[in-house]
């Protein structure tokens, strides 16, 4: 087959990978001795850091390089954080939230009934200030520096979904009534402000990004649309909400660069310890995802029988692509290598199946990936960093053995 000269990339990874030792212990003594960035050096030390893992991955052959997250210390970075008319809550009452929801489920304090502060509502109107940007674009040049420019095109930056603070809030409740009268000027206001990162990082070098979201996942969930279901509060359907969110990403990108690659990555989680979020088979969502979501990649999960089969991939549209995730960040055992093969043939047979294509023709629109990142919050993973390595080596053998060198 032919070389790509554009993302999605044969071999991918989902963004996060393992902060070396230096990056956290600069961060811990920002948090225990309430050192600035500056005093702890964390600076440096995230500069080198990102050095190190982009040579990394360019030794085991990846294009599609990150800075594994690491000027982050939780997957979602500051994105929201940087908007004006945010406002971050702190010990915020439980009855604001949806208890169903994975997320919530996972983080509130049952003590308490509270949730912790790592949660951002719309105190006001929702404005991006690109004199204000100190997070995205901070990672972009970061990375720069340490790609050739000749390669800038390729490095991938991973943002949090559009509709990250929203979901996880009880019937508007993710802005305040001064703010915002409804779910659709809300979500006006969202994707214009997207739209405005988007168009800032572009013309700085950005044509790679990924959006990293659960919730999509969840939408796969029979316990969240049961949780849906009962709650009172609630006025419209889960799959009202499901188009709603579709109709959200087609408006952040609408309009934005053709040049610009985007895809979405169905997160089904890999919180500390290895934990997952969702189950769920894609064939509920599938349909709709795939040919009404304007993006040019999914990223899905495909490392255990949680995610059921390969068959919704019979309805991915010809112009676009699909990752699959089926090497898992979450176990420390390595796959077999000719298992995995067979598994990314196999979802190259259900895209046929659906557009008429042979395997080998929908094999261009195939590439494979780990399942999620490896460190999606900054500590408490199973694996190593050798064994990262290592399974970052086996997704770049499969691809090479199935498709040819990169």
């Amino acid at each position: 087959m032919p070389l790509q000269s554009a993302p999605p990339f044969r071999a991918e990874h989902m963004g996060s990978l393992l902060r070396p030792a230096p990056l956290l212990a600069a961060r811990e003594a920002i948090r225990t001795q309430n050192l600035s960035p500056e005093a702890a050096g964390l600076p440096a030390v995230e500069q080198a850091a990102v050095r190190d893992v982009v040579q990394l991955q360019r030794s085991l052959g990846y294009r599609g390089v990150t800075d594994g997250e690491f000027t982050r210390t939780r997957f979602w970075g500051l994105t929201w954080d940087e908007f004006e008319g945010t406002t971050r809550l702190q010990d915020a009452e439980a009855s604001m939230f949806r208890l169903y929801h994975p997320d919530v489920v996972s983080l509130i304090e049952q003590d308490r009934k509270v949730m912790p502060g790592d949660s951002v509502i719309a105190g006001g109107k929702l404005s991006h200030d690109p004199a204000k940007s100190v997070s995205n674009l901070h990672e972009l040049k970061l990375m720069q520096s340490a790609v050739p420019e000749a390669e800038w095109a390729d490095i991938k930056l991973t943002m949090i979904t559009p509709a990250w603070f929203h979901m996880r809030y009880k019937q508007g409740k993710a802005y305040t009534p001064e703010a915002y009268s409804s779910d659709a000027e809300y979500f006006k206001d969202v994707a214009k402000v997207y739209k405005a990162e988007l168009q800032q990082l572009y013309d700085a070098g950005l044509r790679n990004v990924q959006f990293d979201d659960p919730g999509m996942a969840y939408f796969c969930s029979q316990k969240f649309r049961d949780g849906w279901a009962a709650d009172p509060d609630n006025t419209t359907s889960v799959d009202d909400l499901f188009d709603a969110y579709i109709a959200l990403y087609n408006d952040t990108l609408a309009g934005l660069p053709e040049d610009l690659h985007t895809g979405i990555h169905l997160c089904r989680g890999n919180f500390i310890g290895g934990r997952h979020f969702a189950e769920g088979a894609y064939d509920i969502i599938a349909q709709k995802l795939f040919q009404d979501l304007h993006v040019d990649t999914f990223y899905l999960e495909y490392d255990t029988e949680r995610s059921g089969g390969f068959e919704p991939l019979k309805f991915l549209p010809k112009d676009k692509n699909v990752v699959v995730g089926i090497v898992s960040t979450k176990l420390r055992e390595l796959e077999d290598k000719e298992e995995m093969k067979k598994r990314v043939y196999a979802a190259a047979d259900a895209i046929a199946s659906g557009s008429g294509e042979t395997r080998e023709e929908a094999l261009k629109r195939v590439c494979v990936s780990p399942q999620c990142g490896f460190s999606t919050h900054e500590t408490g993973y199973p694996l190593g960093e050798a064994e990262q390595s290592a399974k970052l080596k086996l997704v770049r053998d499969i691809a090479d053995e199935i498709w040819g060198q990169p």
